[in-house]
């Protein structure tokens, strides 16, 4: 047969198939009444393509079937089969048809398909047209595809694979400058006598695309600058579809458009194309109740109010309550409007009610300054006055301590997918210097640094589903002064203990020990956590559950020689909610002795 009528017949057969999908009986069983029973003898793949889409599957169930139509529907089934068998690469099968009849049941039509030697691919060329083919520039784009074929010389050709290989490739011409790709031509060269074929394929990408002006619909209380800062979409670049999509993302993510779809108007001059966004504003005001629980700190009542236009200077307003067993507080925070490069002037204030070791600490805190967010980094940079008064709980002078200092923080994020990273890191730190306020001021220097990574471990057959993983927890910091700078606001020191901190040791129960066995905060603080993770199978099936063991340290000082560390074991299970990680663990505190609880919901750096 001619090699290029015989790729025709295969291209035309994937549609054909697919159209004459069996009815949805499950496979190999025979519909009750049917007037005969269908038995394919082959590979698995082979025996599931037949079951699922042979046309001869459909007529089981006419009972009024003379001879001579069986007949001729064997013959065509055999034909059926081939062109089915041939998708897969086998295109010189073996088919044998046999019918016997069957006492006190349904004839049985056997069919058995030896399929021989698969077709090799032998020889990929990819081509291009266009723009893409004569601009230097593209010439890594150009590259990239040719490197990305999914179904190289020396795969087995299949018709999915090849249908899948051709739509990667358009996939990546159209994803960048070139959004009106198309494939011109392709061709499957088969040679079912030695088993090879040849494929082609010729990509026309069209003119190279600019991106032009924003065009808006949807505004109305808000202006044009707040949504070119927020898409972040620059005239003059070249399109790529991974920009427009991140532009969208940013703009539904701010809070201020309940939806925007970005788009380009790619029948406008290629060198200058509109971008088009269609917006749909959210309510100017928005108030939200929550009712939670934490091992940490007991029942949680919250109100978060938040208006998106405060009149007369156009910041977010968003203020906060929050009831809890151990803490208590009501904050507010006024943010601007990003500018160009993402950073805004934010102003907040708090008011905090919270146990902190075994002291009863009421603060007050007034921050001002700009940050910056990103989808894998934080800035912030802030000055910072904090007021805090303590109390022992046995006894009734109250301490009071006051700073002014100015921070720096940052926060990096390297993982793979959020809320459920798998693999990668995260790093962040904090640095103050400021000064006690009073009578008498003594300067001092903070510092605090965390990080958090998941080290995952590929399984023996060279796979990652099911897999293992190491999680990695520490921390550090402290807080540098002379020994005579005793009046540092508590808020400004360190505790640890907690849930995602020490666990086996309740929420900041680790500290400085005072004479009296009352507990502090302290100047130097030190936490680390060993967690090994794995996924739970169920039935032999990956399930959204993990088990765990694990390790953590953490110690709270006034000098570094005296950091002594405390230390709790435990195992655990974890399980990916539709709402985020949920974290149910069970530690034992060597140094305290006894078992605690500890359960989470989400993951935050």
């Amino acid at each position: 047969m001619n090699r290029f009528l015989l790729a025709a017949l295969l291209l035309l057969a994937v549609p054909w198939a697919v159209a004459a999908e069996a009815p949805p009986t499950e496979a190999g069983r025979t519909p009750a009444g049917a007037a005969f029973e269908v038995k394919i003898q082959a590979p698995d793949d082979i025996k599931d393509l037949l079951t699922r889409h042979l046309e001869l599957q459909r007529y089981r169930e006419l009972t009024d079937l003379s001879d001579d139509e069986l007949a001729r529907l064997l013959r065509q089934a055999e034909e059926d089969a081939r062109r089915l068998v041939g998708t897969l690469g086998y295109f010189s099968p073996v088919i044998v048809m046999a019918h016997q009849p069957a006492e006190g049941g349904p004839p049985v039509v056997t069919i058995t398909v030896t399929p021989g030697e698969a077709t090799r691919i032998t020889q990929v060329t990819i081509e291009f047209t266009g723009a893409i083919a004569a601009d230097p520039l593209t010439a890594g784009q150009r590259e990239q595809i040719q490197a990305n074929w999914s179904l190289p010389a020396g795969n087995r050709f299949t018709q999915n694979a090849w249908d899948a290989a051709k739509q990667q490739a358009l996939r990546q011409l159209t994803s960048l400058r070139f959004p009106t790709g198309r494939i011109s031509a392709s061709l499957a060269d088969i040679d079912p006598e030695i088993g090879q074929a040849h494929l082609h394929i010729t990509l026309d990408s069209g003119p190279l695309y600019r991106l032009g002006e924003l065009e808006m619909a949807g505004l109305q209380r808000y202006d044009r600058a707040l949504v070119q800062n927020l898409a972040r979409i620059t005239p003059g670049s070249t399109y790529s579809q991974a920009e427009l999509v991140a532009a969208q993302q940013r703009l539904t993510d701010s809070g201020y458009f309940d939806s925007a779809f970005v788009t380009l108007d790619t029948q406008a001059d290629p060198a200058a194309a509109p971008v088009q966004l269609k917006l749909r504003e959210a309510r100017l005001q928005k108030l939200v109740l929550g009712i939670g629980a934490s091992t940490d700190n007991g029942p949680r009542l919250s109100a978060e109010h938040t208006h998106y236009q405060v009149p007369g200077i156009g910041w977010r307003a968003v203020s906060k309550l929050q009831l809890q067993r151990d803490d208590r507080s009501i904050g507010s925070e006024l943010t601007s409007p990003p500018d160009p490069s993402n950073w805004r002037w934010a102003v907040s204030g708090l008011l905090q009610n919270q146990l902190l070791g075994t002291r009863d600490v009421t603060s007050q805190q007034l921050r001002g300054g700009r940050k910056q967010s990103h989808e894998r980094t934080d800035r912030n940079l802030y000055v910072q006055y904090d007021r805090a008064e303590s109390v022992d709980t046995d006894a009734a002078q109250p301490v009071t301590a006051q700073s002014l200092s100015a921070n720096y923080a940052f926060a990096v994020r390297n993982y793979d997918s959020l809320p459920f990273p798998s693999s990668g890191w995260g790093w962040g730190a904090e640095l103050g210097g400021g000064t006690t306020l009073g009578s008498e001021r003594q300067a001092y220097t903070r510092l605090l640094t965390r990080w958090q990574g998941f080290l995952r471990f590929d399984r023996s057959d060279g796979t990652r589903a099911g897999a293992g993983r190491l999680a990695l927890r520490a921390a550090a910091g402290a807080v540098i002064a002379k020994d005579s700078a005793s009046r540092l606001p508590s808020t400004q020191l360190f505790l640890a203990g907690g849930d995602n901190s020490v666990r086996g040791y309740g929420f900041n129960d680790i500290g400085v020990t005072l004479a009296d066995g009352s507990t502090t905060a302290g100047r130097y603080l030190s936490t680390g956590s060993v967690e090994w993770q794995r996924p739970i199978r169920i039935n032999g099936r990956l399930s959204n559950w993990e088990s765990t063991v694990f390790v953590d340290a953490g110690a709270v000082a006034n000098k570094p020689a005296e950091l002594d560390a405390r230390v709790g074991v435990g195992v655990g299970a974890r399980w990916n909610s539709p709402v985020g990680p949920l974290q149910i663990d069970l530690a034992y505190g060597v140094d305290a002795r006894r078992f605690r609880l500890h359960m989470n919901l989400g993951f935050t750096f």
